[in-house]
């Protein structure tokens, strides 16, 4: 084989990857031509308002939009995962057949299935346990006198 027609070889080898590239690219631009037209759950105002605080600022409302809706896509998955740990710990619940008979319907988030869900998505919550310092915490001002 010669030079010139390796050179073929591989300019034809290369044609497809540019070509793919070239619709990756086609594709992404599309995309965000159509985050002009989409109105996200998250607000731009809030968006920008965090990305500010972080140190980005950007004027592309395309960019602002689409970390609206890569956080939109995150919260979602974050809330499903949630519920799955809330019907998973429901069910285990279950003690006797009276309970079963008269299963509650209601699902009870609660933080510790929200703080499992965050950690599968790489989040560490940690939160205070409610603890009274006083036996009177909590009541009423007008209560606690008496």
């Amino acid at each position: 084989m010669n030079a010139t027609s390796q050179q073929q070889g591989q300019g034809q080898q290369q044609h497809p990857n540019i070509e793919g590239r070239h619709d990756d690219d086609a594709a992404l631009s599309e995309f965000l031509a159509s985050l002009m037209d989409y109105t996200p759950t998250i607000p731009d105002e809030l968006v920008e308002h965090y990305l500010a605080k972080s140190g980005f600022q950007c004027p592309d409302v395309r960019l602002i939009r689409l970390v609206a809706v890569a956080t939109q896509k995150f919260i979602a998955d974050v809330a499903t995962d949630a519920l799955q740990q809330c019907k998973a710990r429901q069910s285990a619940v279950v003690k006797d057949k009276r309970e079963k008979q008269q299963k509650d319907k209601r699902l009870i988030l609660t933080m510790e299935d929200l703080s499992r869900a965050l950690h599968e998505h790489g989040v560490n919550v940690k939160h205070q346990e409610y603890f009274a310092d006083s036996p009177s915490a909590g009541l009423d001002p007008v209560s606690r006198d008496e």
